[in-house]
């Protein structure tokens, strides 16, 4: 099964008109890179044109309550009720093209940029983040459209298209859930070897560093639930940056792209249009301590006896990975493994981070006294809270318990049950026309 010509000739045009925006090179009309920084814009488009697929699927979960008299109440009301095999035309899309888009642009400086420019620093660099956005790309499409990741099972479970090269008779056949895997890792592997910065100065942060790539390693890890790995990849992470935004001492969000908290600033996380055409569920804002908890009048704003959210919906809240989530990360590993007494300490130590510097003998009461189980329930609780409207909690239900979830439009209800298959998304109706195999 295959592309059809015409598919990969629209996304070869997409390039094409794309990079001569960034390189204003038209020789005969056609864009061809040859220098550093030439390759430079082409990955610069890459990283541009990574979609927002975390705003979307917010709505599937339970952190919102879709504004039935809002503007786009027509574009999220679908995807707010889980309405996937017929949708209304209105309904907003989840990205698919437009990720294999972005892996077009990595693979096109992979391939020819690996040939074609001097060999240095700045193109090991360059090759890294080409090789970390295809795996991040991967990896985001085989949490969309593919089933969570089972030891037991991934070898069977079908994951999406691998796009390794630019070739138009290449046959993209959905591989394995395993074997997307494998190739994300074997990429992040490669861009390890090839990165050579650590840190670039906010407005240029949405480009892979060293730090990025453990950072996302420790994701996959986790979501693979192979804590040994997730905690080498985040002990280094944290070797690089292990800054937290203090709460009891500046009340700023962690999550802004100036944050010293920031590794990676690619991501829209939570849009303008899902801002205002929502508000907060009873549901999380439940789960905070309204007086001890510093996030709580900072994350949402009361608003005729309604929340909305606070922290996002503008340019400076760009977040793909953070600090914080590295050290929940961590506790998590930690508890897995079997170091319960770790765990808690880094538990408790990010906490003093969050919650009013009073409370803390309280919480350190409560938290040393829980069994491993009760941890666990309570520190994903607490990554909950902490990570509230950037993206993750569609993906952390998904591999974790996936809860059933309900939810009401015009009087209606309408469900989400547990373990439902509609924790993994159908693919396209476009891109099942032009790969019907899909």
């Amino acid at each position: 099964m295959k592309y059809t010509h015409r598919y990969i000739v629209a996304i070869l045009t997409l390039f094409m008109v794309g990079c001569d925006d960034y390189l204003d090179i038209q020789p005969e009309g056609k864009v061809i890179p040859e220098t550093l920084e030439e390759f430079r814009a082409v990955l610069t488009k890459g990283y541009d044109v990574f979609p927002k697929q975390k705003s979307r699927v917010t709505y599937r979960a339970d952190e919102l309550i879709l504004d039935e008299n809002s503007f786009d109440f027509p574009v999220y009301k679908d995807i707010y009720t889980w309405e996937d095999a017929n949708p209304d035309p209105q309904t907003g899309r989840y990205p698919y093209i437009q990720m294999y888009n972005s892996i077009f642009y990595a693979n096109h400086v992979i391939e020819d940029g690996a040939a074609k420019i001097a060999d240095s620093q700045e193109k090991n660099q360059l090759l890294g983040e080409a090789y970390a956005l295809r795996a991040y790309a991967h990896f985001d499409l085989v949490n969309l459209y593919g089933k969570p990741y089972n030891a037991a099972t991934s070898s069977g479970d079908r994951g999406v298209p691998l796009a390794l090269e630019i070739d138009l008779e290449q046959a993209f056949v959905p591989v394995s859930v395993e074997e997307v895997y494998s190739q994300v890792i074997a990429d992040l592997e490669m861009a390890q070897s090839l990165l050579n910065v650590s840190h670039y100065e906010s407005g240029l942060n949405y480009r892979f560093t060293k730090t990025a790539v453990l950072a996302l390693q420790a994701r996959v890890f986790t979501y693979m639930n192979n804590s040994e790995a997730a905690l080498q990849a985040i002990n280094g992470a944290l070797g690089l940056n292990n800054s937290v935004v203090n709460l009891n001492e500046t009340l700023t969000f962690p999550n802004l792209y100036t944050s010293v908290e920031s590794i990676l600033a690619l991501e829209d996380v939570f849009s303008s249009n899902l801002k205002n055409s929502a508000t907060i569920s009873s549901d999380l804002l439940g789960i905070y301590d309204q007086v001890n908890d510093l996030r709580f009048g900072l994350y949402f704003t009361e608003d005729d006896g309604e929340y909305i959210a606070a922290k996002g919906g503008e340019q400076e809240f760009k977040c793909s990975f953070r600090v914080s989530e590295l050290l929940l990360l961590k506790a998590e590993a930690e508890a897995k493994l079997g170091s319960l007494d770790a765990a808690k300490s880094t538990l408790l130590n990010f906490m003093q981070n969050r919650y009013e510097s009073d409370y803390m003998a309280t919480l350190e009461t409560t938290i040393n006294g829980l069994t491993a189980s009760e941890f666990l329930l309570e520190l994903y609780t607490e990554r909950r809270r902490e990570l509230a409207l950037e993206g993750h909690r569609w993906f952390d239900l998904r591999r974790t318990d996936q809860i059933a979830i309900t939810h009401t439009v015009n009087g209606e209800d309408f469900y989400l049950i547990e373990n439902d298959p509609r924790y993994t998304l159908r693919f396209p109706e476009d891109a099942i026309l032009n790969n019907p195999e899909l």
